[in-house]
């Protein structure tokens, strides 16, 4: 069993290969079973154009922060972060680390048995073994104390994060973490915003929760505030050491 956590500083994995991708301001940090940094470097640059392309000839998929219908020939990764915004009804822009990870990962995945692509916090995972990715929540007593235990069956699977406490992802709330399980990276980064958005005080966990359970697609959250934690969903936890 390897170690996966989600601040770069905290990745051990020694069975994979790390390397680093960046395009504008896309920055992948990438772990494979073979260096695969010109490959990674190639589909950046292919969906970051996608995406600007897209932008420049409809500017609000970049400025909105509610749903958009996107038009219909608007690439594959375009639609997907219009339906991961649809679900967590928030803004399609929401979505972006956690598609461009997914995107990305999808491509690198007939290469290599596992890849990670993390981006700013969000995760696309594919692997064969169980690893653990560990949970950073800020000044919570919590962070760095907790992983999620991955089965290797469990995935591919995204794993994202949003904090109102931790980084410059727009967040209207003040978790210290909400962590979201999905099969779609995409929906995963969405939903984390939206639950985040919620959550101000320990008390908001619930509500946080039954959001994530009306949500298609996640199957699992973990939400933390303060010292409290709320757990739903396929989500088993393990104790971790930093």
């Amino acid at each position: 069993m390897y170690e996966l956590r989600t601040y770069r500083h905290w990745v051990e994995g020694r069975d994979l290969t790390s390397f680093n991708v960046t395009v504008k301001e896309t920055d992948l940090y990438i772990r494979a079973t073979v260096n695969l940094k010109r490959k990674a470097h190639r589909l950046a640059l292919k969906y970051r154009h996608q995406l600007e392309s897209y932008i420049e000839r409809h500017p609000a998929f970049l400025t909105s922060l509610e749903p958009l219908t996107v038009a219909g020939d608007a690439p594959h990764i375009v639609r997907q972060m219009a339906k991961a915004a649809q679900i967590a009804s928030v803004g399609p822009m929401a979505s972006v680390a956690g598609a461009i990870a997914e995107f990305v990962g999808n491509e690198l995945a007939l290469f290599s048995p596992d890849i990670i692509v993390e981006n700013g916090g969000d995760i696309y995972l594919k692997s064969s073994v169980k690893r653990i990715v560990g949970i950073y929540a800020g000044n919570s007593s919590l962070s760095g104390k907790i992983g999620l235990e991955i089965n290797g069956g469990e995935t591919p699977l995204g794993i994202c994060t949003s904090s109102g406490t931790v980084g410059h992802s727009l967040s209207y709330g003040k978790a210290d973490a909400v962590i979201v399980l999905s099969k779609s990276a995409a929906i995963a980064d969405a939903a984390a915003t939206a639950i985040g958005n919620l959550i101000n005080q320990p008390a908001d966990i619930n509500s946080g929760i039954e959001l994530a359970k009306d949500m298609k697609g996640v199957s699992g959250v973990i939400i933390i505030k303060d010292d409290d934690i709320g757990i739903w969903g396929k989500v088993r936890i393990r104790q971790t050491s930093v």
